[in-house]
């Protein structure tokens, strides 16, 4: 047994945090961390209570609290000690003794960890980059966080509390179907009733229940851009789906290229991921026309067609299809902040019914507030009004980025981008862009290698995905002038 001096103890510097929950705080953590041992007897409360310079009345609440969870045992005219019992982070990851023989292999129960993110994984630390041109984080400063607060609030109210505090069971907030079918999908044209419109948990969640739906692990083959968005490839590849690649242009998916026998077709028209090119009308009707005489679905992801600024956006594929053949799938967490984890998706009302039961047996439903919060900011038009804000950012950015570009002769695959966040570059022949990356990441520059975008193995190294949300227009030809200096070192 160890008497512990009060001068081991310190207060966290948290101005948010109460001093006797700050206390408390700090002895568990020396407990759990092994610090304190069992059997250590603590300093005593006035003591401790003239050293960290705080009233002796707090100390002993933190002691109360300790003894009532069990930390710390009370000794008649002894004092305070750790108990023998108190739970410690050594015995929390302590090994099983099971020889490992006889533990269970569950490396043969499970196969392979399937593909996730992969390449396109956003690095943890990502804002201590100085030039992040990533694509998909948050502008926080840009935010309006005020009228986000606000919302949270207003879902918050006693009005409204039994709402979001209610089992749910499968229903989704009837306030927030509602706004999705005024204000979100009538801005693309689609005309849709509550029936037809199912909240999922962010864009990746209504292409999984989707997939479900379609073939619910029978198999089929199916086609998708190529290069196209990743994360749809390895949840194909997981269903055990066979996947036509399509090559794209500056009009989006070639639809002549989709091979015959396919049972569904998933595309990205407005900002092609990760091209940005955005789809012809021509080629929208002609996927159209090949899904009827075919007798094809269509998954339209509907990526990032708020920033359409150079041009007015074209009509989603739902909006021209006569015969249902089109399911849309929509996100608030590209639009709003990722962290959000909402979308939606809007289809034929037997469509949403299968994927409405589906969704029950993994979440239920999305949370409540989440869901009541987000009706308010685009019932209040805070979501048009961020939106718009963003457009105008995104359209000087792009033009930044383009002129910096140029004046290091590095060339977009695009002349001339209707919108979107990002920019794909094509650089020199015999470039590594994946070894580019990681050698940029010692300049505080973060880019995007294109070759995870790619179906095929031996797909080009020389195409790179620029984003420019998150970096400061001021920081942008700085940046572009770091990443061209590292081409031309690579050469």
């Amino acid at each position: 047994m160890a008497i512990i001096s009060e001068h081991h103890i310190f207060l966290p510097e948290d101005a948010n945090v109460g001093l006797q929950t700050r206390l408390k705080d700090a002895i568990t953590r020396a407990i759990w961390d092994g610090r304190f041992a069992p059997g250590d007897r603590l300093p005593a409360t006035r003591a401790l209570a003239r050293h960290l310079g705080i009233s002796r009345i707090t100390v002993s609440l933190a002691y109360d609290s300790l003894l009532s969870t069990g930390y710390i045992v009370s000794v008649a005219r002894s004092g305070y000690f750790v108990a023998n019992d108190a739970p410690t982070q050594l015995q929390a990851v302590a090994p099983n003794k099971m020889q490992v023989s006889e533990r269970l292999d569950w490396s043969d129960r499970l196969g392979p960890v399937p593909p996730a993110l992969g390449g396109q994984a956003t690095p943890a630390d990502w804002r201590s980059f100085r030039y992040p041109f990533i694509f998909g984080e948050l502008d926080l400063a840009r935010f309006p966080v005020d009228d986000w607060r606000d919302c949270v609030r207003r879902g918050l109210g006693k009005r409204h509390f039994e709402q979001i505090a209610d089992d749910a069971s499968d229903r989704d907030d009837p306030f927030l179907v509602e706004q999705i079918v005024r204000r979100s999908i009538s801005g693309r044209g689609v005309a849709a009733s509550v029936d037809e419109v199912l909240v999922t948990a962010g864009a990746q969640n209504a292409l999984w229940l989707t997939v479900q739906v379609l073939f619910g692990g029978k198999g089929g083959e199916v086609a998708m851009e190529d290069p196209g968005y990743p994360e749809l490839r390895n949840l194909l590849h997981q269903q055990g789906l066979k996947i036509h690649p399509v090559p794209v242009d500056r009009d989006g998916m070639k639809i002549d290229r989709i091979p015959k026998g396919v049972r569904a077709v998933f595309v990205t028209p407005s900002h092609q991921a990760p091209t940005g090119a955005t789809m012809s009308m021509a080629r929208r009707r002609a996927l159209l026309e090949r899904a009827e005489a075919e007798d094809f679905v269509v998954i339209e992801d509907d990526y990032d067609f708020q920033m359409s600024y150079s041009t007015p956006a074209l009509p989603a594929l739902r909006s021209i299809d006569q015969r249902g053949r089109v399911i849309y799938v929509g996100s608030f967490s590209k639009s709003i902040f990722p962290g959000l984890r909402l979308g939606y998706l809007t289809a034929d009302a037997r469509v949403v019914a299968h994927a409405r039961a589906l969704r029950t047996l993994s979440e239920r439903h999305p949370p409540g507030l989440t869901q009541r919060t987000v009706a308010y900011f685009l019932s209040e038009g805070h979501y048009n009004s961020h939106a718009r804000r963003m457009r105008m950012r995104m359209a000087r950015r792009n033009e930044v980025l383009r002129e910096a570009l140029e004046d290091h002769r590095l060339t977009p695959a695009l002349k001339r981008a209707t919108g979107g966040t990002t920019l794909w570059l094509q650089g020199p022949d015999g470039l590594d862009a994946d070894a580019l990356a990681v050698a940029l990441r010692d300049k505080s520059v973060l880019i995007e290698a294109g070759s995870s975008f790619y179906a095929r193995e031996d797909a080009p190294k020389n195409r790179i995905r620029l984003g420019f949300a998150t970096i400061e227009t001021a920081r942008i030809a700085e940046g572009v002038a770091l990443i061209a200096e590292a081409i031309r070192e690579q050469a």
